[in-house]
């Protein structure tokens, strides 16, 4: 049976609930698991796919929480690891009055998954591998795994699926190593998703339909540009459009970018063995169309994984 392999960050989000409040000055916050990885191999397991993480958590209290949240959605953790040397990595929150947020990282052992760790996966049984953190695009082991991987994936014919994922607190010192990296990916994927303002900042393009353009011209790949309520543009044999999406209320947009993905790759493997010359326009319009409604429902619960444990293959045309 075929697997898909998701790899990148396993973290903690630590959401400061004091609303308004910088981090100094928060003292309530609520622990939820995360990494856009994570989620979107949540999301598969949720679907009823079959799905391994390769990522790294400290043996801590967290770690284990990981494990055992990852364990609970059907997600196959022998590749997720746990690392005596480093303290499970978090991520802190808090929303501003003003809209923006205060964040702080403190990273651990999630940069420390390392090309040691890649050698040990068996591929024989992987159909398609998911590239999606911008974790992996910073100086550590993880950067040189991401890349062996990749390069894994391409000898061998693996369906490579990508997802950038760009978080301007980790690079807003650094932000052309975020392109220049985010090309190579592009470049060799079969697959990507990026979200409207990821594909105006890697192109330089100044509108959506120049930055659609770009990526037509320079990238084989079929991809998907998520447009929010708008639904998602797709391009593909050199054109593009954009399907709808479904109209709900929306509570948490959290993880609705990653519940997107899951369903998409769900389908690439369940239905077209992750093969993507067997998938014709009109079975990608449909990909994309259901890919909408996961990501529609995953806006309607509080918190990506507690909208994870709503999704179902039902809701599939």
């Amino acid at each position: 049976m075929s697997k898909i392999l998701c790899i990148g960050e396993a973290l903690i989000d630590m959401i400061c609930t004091d609303k308004g409040k910088a981090l100094s000055d928060g003292e309530n916050f609520l622990k939820k698991p995360g990494g856009a990885p994570t989620n979107v191999a949540a999301a598969i397991a949720a679907l009823g796919g079959n799905v391994e993480l390769s990522a790294k958590v400290g043996i801590d209290p967290f770690g284990k929480h990981m494990v055992e949240v990852m364990k609970s959605f059907g997600v196959g953790t022998q590749y997720m690891l746990q690392d005596a040397n480093y303290f499970t990595t978090f991520a802190f929150v808090s929303l501003m009055e003003n809209g923006e947020r205060d964040f702080y990282f403190n990273r651990g052992a999630d940069g420390q998954l390392s090309e040691a760790d890649i050698e040990a996966i068996d591929l024989s049984e992987i159909s398609v591998i998911h590239f999606g953190s911008a974790t992996g695009f910073l100086p550590g082991p993880l950067q040189a795994a991401y890349k062996r991987l990749l390069q894994e994936a391409l000898v061998k014919n693996i369906f490579i699926s990508f997802d950038p994922n760009y978080r301007h607190l980790l690079f807003r010192n650094n932000t052309q190593s975020f392109i220049n990296q985010s090309w190579y990916f592009l470049e060799r994927c079969n697959f990507f998703k990026v979200s409207d303002e990821e594909a105006m900042l890697i192109t330089g393009g100044q509108t959506l339909e120049s930055a659609a353009a770009e990526l037509l011209k320079k990238t084989k790949a079929v991809f998907t540009i998520t447009l929010g309520k708008d639904g998602t543009m797709i391009g593909m044999d050199g054109k593009t459009e954009i399907i709808p999406s479904i109209p709900v209320k929306p509570i948490d947009t959290t993880g609705a970018g990653d519940a997107f993905v899951g369903a998409v790759l769900y389908q690439l493997d369940k239905v077209f063995a992750g093969n993507q010359s067997f998938v014709a326009k009109d079975q990608w319009r449909k990909i994309v169309t259901n890919a909408n409604k996961a990501g529609a429902r995953t806006c309607e619960y509080l918190g990506a994984m507690e909208a994870f444990k709503h999704l179902s293959n039902n809701i599939f045309e």
